[in-house]
């Protein structure tokens, strides 16, 4: 089924964030630091604020208070606050917001702010420093330790032994649709058009932040140009426009420029990741010690980088995961499309070294240390786990053969060629979610969930779900979503979405279409009168009795004989926790000259439960694919050391994957109900395939080349 908002985005009918028609806007633009750490010496705001059609400039010294957060903060992206002091912590800091008439005036303005910094040599590198890392407590969302066996005698005693460093750049999310606030208050009660993942975690967070109960704030974000974690916390912009906007007594709209987005919405944090691995000679694991080290902020502790699939993943009794953090003059690292997108591939780089050492084919490797049980909690994976039909039928869409030729000696019009493959893997989480469907008496239904689509195909896939449950043609059905006057739905993160909003869409689908057929089984004037509900179906918008399908009328002949609407409602509760699978195999061409490699062949087959939609779930597996290619080969933001400022924000020197850089993607997907992923049998799609692709892209580059790089993304300049 094609998208359901597809005409209405290509047209420009769908309105984003910052389209929303506002009477009497304001603009507002943030002043950013130039420097990443010191403080503010002196402010000169003079000239700007006699500037043409400027209606405040506001910096520390006269910007709105706001609570101090929590030291975990979350949802919010930080809890330093902004503008509440002279004190510079990072790069890109917020040290001013100014705000006119038009975005031509306030752009003049800007520009004449004069501020001055003392400045101290800030911290950017992980690897410089490696000797202040720690180890901070747990959260009841993150662990930063886990052991189990007795990882270094297994190590010390296994008859192969490997050790390597990988070690990634710090990686910026690149949305079409920049962050964005329009604020708009109405008395006492807020309004905002926000670019978000979560409406119910902004009005939760921005209440706090204002001091107004979350009720008085309404949020509004049906639609979003992507979103990768950037937007799935409330940042400092969006409720410093807030305040400004109620101090105004008028509306304001602020948009992120690029350049700022790399230092004031997030980001994946550097590493450095150090694997050891003890094996038997046939290739079994028998202890793997993984330490992470992770960037952190200044004022948070918290990496969002996983590494928990070297614990999960495979059948090893001797296992040791450690997560360190560094404090750097840089933003609050966050999720980045993919937590797993740097742990799995570091890990399956470890083992297709592994399966060179041993003279082991890399899928029969993995196939002898298949887990068939969950080893940290001791209990089967259950009967949603096919991750063995996934390198099966992987294998055969790429072509996969056994044995490879030995590494560096395909050659083909000046390039060196690489076959290289490597595992997909990335927890789900369900959550609370709920939902609301009203059936009109014309026989269409409205189906509302304060959740979102981020360019995932939500829209869709819930039509879908909700139009089978009720038995209506998916063009009866419409969807609102992204509105907190809706019920709240699950936030668009950790690939959640079509488990839990899903669930209870369904629910409440169930629910109106059962109150339906109770209305007709109880009407004198219905062929169905006295028929029992069990006998009753309906299916394409007609009710009719299972025995005779000719007996029976449509949902719109009945609801419009009463007159009146149906409603229902229906919720998802608890949190799920469960993992979709895959394997990804890539052939790499590296030219010999320039060192340039190219990915020509891509090809993966995942499970991923119940493949509710198959067009938009292969358009996810080839985005996350592709995705997985940047982290692999181009994508790396450049710091200057000195300064701590981004050298590369912007989408021409942030390399990003480009149209020639990708090749034809095939797809395939097991497409078995997962019974443990709730009523529809189905798990997230969006973050998985882009971990597989990435490593599998790089052990093709060994493949190719005999050159393990271990450090991404893999640049010419390191296999020359």
């Amino acid at each position: 089924m094609d998208r359901v908002d597809g005409r209405a985005k290509v047209t420009g009918q769908a309105r984003y964030a910052a389209d929303q028609p506002v009477p009497n806007l304001a603009h507002g633009v943030l002043i950013t630091s130039r420097i990443a750490k010191g403080r503010i010496s002196r402010v000169d705001a003079a000239a700007a604020q006699t500037a043409p059609g400027v209606l405040g400039v506001i910096t520390h010294q006269n910007a709105p208070r706001f609570p101090t957060p929590p030291a975990d903060p979350w949802p919010l992206g930080q809890s330093f606050v902004p503008l509440q002091g002279d004190v510079v912590h990072t790069g890109g800091q917020i040290v001013g917001l100014v705000v006119a008439e038009t975005l031509e005036f306030l752009r003049h303005a800007a520009s004449l702010v004069e501020i001055d910094y003392v400045t101290e040599k800030p911290a950017v590198s992980v690897s410089d420093e490696l000797d202040a890392a720690f180890i901070p407590p747990p959260t009841d969302w993150i662990r930063y330790e886990y052991a189990r066996g007795t990882p270094d005698s297994a190590l010390a005693e296994a008859p192969i032994q490997l050790t390597g460093t990988v070690t990634t750049s710090m990686q910026h999310h690149n949305p079409m649709e920049p962050s964005s606030t329009t604020a708009v208050w109405d008395g006492a009660h807020l309004t905002l058009y926000e670019t978000t993942q979560s409406v119910g975690w902004t009005q939760s967070q921005v209440a706090t932040m204002l001091g107004v109960p979350a009720e008085s704030i309404r949020v509004i974000s049906p639609f979003l140009g992507g979103g990768f974690g950037c937007k799935g916390y409330v940042w400092p912009h969006t409720y410093l426009t807030a305040a400004v906007a109620r101090q105004l007594r008028r509306p304001v709209k602020l948009v992120l420029t690029r350049a700022q987005s790399y230092g004031l919405h997030g980001h994946r944090a550097q590493t450095v990741q150090n694997l050891r691995v003890g094996a038997t000679r046939d290739g079994r694991l028998t202890s793997v010690v993984h330490t992470g080290t992770h960037q952190t902020s200044p004022f948070n502790d918290v990496t969002w980088e996983e590494i928990d699939g070297t614990s999960l993943l495979y059948t090893c009794p001797n296992v040791r995961l450690t997560r360190r953090l560094v404090r750097l003059n840089l933003g609050n690292p966050t999720p980045m499309r993919a937590p797993s997108g740097i742990g799995v591939p570091a890990l399956e780089t470890m083992l297709d070294e592994l399966s060179y050492a041993t003279g082991v084919d890399p899928i029969e490797l993995r196939l002898r240390n298949y887990a068939d049980i969950d080893q940290e909690h001791h209990r089967p994976w259950g009967s949603g786990k096919f991750l063995r039909e996934c390198y099966e039928i992987g294998a055969r869409l790429f072509g996969w053969r056994s044995p490879r030729p030995p590494p560096a000696t395909i050659r083909t019009g000046g390039a060196r060629v690489g076959w290289g493959m490597a595992t997909a893997f990335h927890p789900v989480y369900g959550g609370d979610a709920r939902a609301a469907v009203r059936l009109d008496p014309d026989g269409t239904a409205l189906v509302r969930s304060a959740s979102h689509d981020i360019g995932t195909g939500t829209y869709t896939v819930l039509t879908q779900v909700a139009a089978q449950a009720l038995g209506l043609p998916t063009e009866h059905v419409r969807l609102e979503l992204g509105d907190t006057n809706l019920p709240i739905g699950a936030p668009a993160a950790g690939s959640r979405t079509a488990v839990s909003v899903g669930a209870a869409v369904h629910s409440a689908a169930v629910a109106a279409r059962e109150q339906v057929v109770g209305l007709a089984v109880a009407d004198q004037r219905s062929p169905m009168y006295r028929a029992s509900p069990e006998q009753v179906a309906v299916l394409a918008g007609r009710l009719f009795v299972r025995h005779d399908p000719r007996v029976g009328e449509t949902v719109g002949q009945l609801l419009g004989r009463h007159g009146r609407a149906i409603d229902a409602s229906g919720e998802n509760r608890g949190v799920t926790i469960s993992h979709s699978y895959g394997a990804v195999f890539a052939e790499v061409h590296v030219n010999e000259t320039t060192g340039e490699a190219r990915v020509t062949r891509l090809a993966g087959a995942f499970d991923i439960g119940r493949v509710l939609n198959a067009k938009t779930a292969r358009s996810q597996a080839t985005g996350g694919m592709i995705w997985g290619l940047g982290t692999a080969l181009t994508e790396h933001t450049l710091l200057d050391r000195n300064l701590g400022r981004v050298l590369t924000a912007n989408l021409s020197g942030y390399l990003i994957p480009v149209q020639a850089d990708v090749p034809d993607i095939d797809v395939a997907f097991v497409d078995k109900p997962d019974p443990t992923a709730g009523v529809l049998g189905a798990r997230g799609m969006g973050e998985l395939s882009a971990n597989g692709a990435t490593a599998a892209i790089a052990n093709a580059v060994y493949h190719a080349t005999g050159r393990r790089v271990r450090d991404f993304p893999i640049t010419p300049d390191k296999l020359l």
